[in-house]
């Protein structure tokens, strides 16, 4: 039986693939890609971002090697991110 972590893990993997090579490269997310990932899985955090550059900015933050898109190392450099954020905002007050 799988822990929790490891469903964890698995259901990052998941989510990665389900957007990356809907167009080109299929281990890769570009623009339009990232852009419906983030407004599916993580639409509360995009809604906070009233600047519509928003996108443009996180792609070119997260785009390591300059290709112009973003592969599964770039995007788990987000999920950490905001995973550490998550954790400093519910868990600090405590």
């Amino acid at each position: 039986m799988a822990s929790q972590l490891e469903h964890a893990m698995e259901g990052l993997i998941a989510v990665f693939h389900q957007y990356s090579g809907k167009e080109g490269d299929k281990r890769k997310l570009n623009k339009r890609e990232l852009k419906e990932l983030l407004q599916t899985e993580l639409g509360c955090f995009l809604e906070t971002q009233k600047d519509a550059s928003t996108v443009d900015r996180i792609m070119q933050d997260l785009d390591a090697d300059g290709d112009g898109e973003v592969d599964f190392k770039e995007f788990v450099v987000l999920v950490a991110a905001l995973t550490v954020a998550c954790n400093t905002f519910f868990w600090e007050d405590t």
